[in-house]
């Protein structure tokens, strides 16, 4: 069974899309391993038998997953705010993996992420790690990328994640695109990070306005100056939605 990653900057709708893989029902589910092993120094991961493990290493994160894999389809989700140089480094160890990447536009998600965390530095944006991991894998790993389109998503989440069900090899099941709103134990460790998906039954825009905003924040609009180019090239790559070949 393959391991499919969804590699995300933050705010990219990205817990929204591992809560519809959740409601799948049929795939293993990880939240953000690699980001929380740099954060906390380890990370809890679930085990083949219903329990779980905890790990210390990326190394030992990738194994795991792949022995997650023997059983069942794993749908892993992780954050770019860090460039995670292990996965550079070793590239024979992601190369069987089906690798996803989920883009949304800068403005909104560089303004979210700020009204969050205002600390956030520029690399933490993830645009430019996102398309450097991109290229590599697009070098390395045995089956093409997949991009998706948050606006894509949004707009049409039918014919989005029947293009991307398609391009990954799983079957689409449309009853996954709703769910109960609920709050989830796989992303306690961030829960304020997840607010609005723990509110949703599906995909849909969230009405929010920021105080601070890349078109008022000459600091936010050096950000977006420097991550639209990789958020432009990625996005050339996205899946056309209604795309099932």
């Amino acid at each position: 069974m393959p391991v499919i990653a969804m590699w995300a900057h933050p705010r990219a709708l990205s817990t929204a899309f591992l809560r519809m893989m959740i409601a799948r029902g049929d795939v293993t589910v990880v939240h953000e391993p690699l980001v929380t092993l740099v954060d906390e120094g380890n990370v809890p991961l679930p085990t083949r038998d219903g329990g779980t493990v905890t790990v210390t290493s990326l190394g030992d994160v990738l194994a795991h997953l792949a022995d997650l894999a023997r059983d069942r389809t794993v749908f892993v989700k992780d954050t770019l705010e860090y460039r995670y140089a292990y996965l550079f480094d070793h590239p024979d160890e992601i190369a069987d993996s089906v690798h996803t990447f989920i883009v949304r536009h800068p403005s909104r998600t560089i303004s979210s992420h700020y009204a969050i965390k205002p600390t956030v530095t520029c690399p933490e944006i993830g645009y430019e790690h996102q398309y450097e991991l991109f290229e590599h894998v697009r070098r390395v790993a045995r089956k093409a990328p997949v991009v998706v389109s948050a606006e894509d998503l949004l707009r049409d989440p039918e014919g989005t994640i029947a293009a991307y069900c398609a391009s990954v090899g799983l079957p689409f099941l449309p009853e996954a695109l709703h769910w109960t709103p609920e709050d989830r134990a796989e992303w306690q460790r961030t829960r304020k990070w997840h607010l609005d998906v723990e509110r949703s039954h599906g995909f849909a825009p969230v009405a929010k306005s920021f105080e601070v905003t890349v078109e008022n924040s000459p600091q936010l609009r050096s950000y977006y100056d420097h991550q639209y180019p990789f958020y432009e090239r990625l996005l050339q790559h996205a899946i056309a939605p209604g795309d099932n070949t």
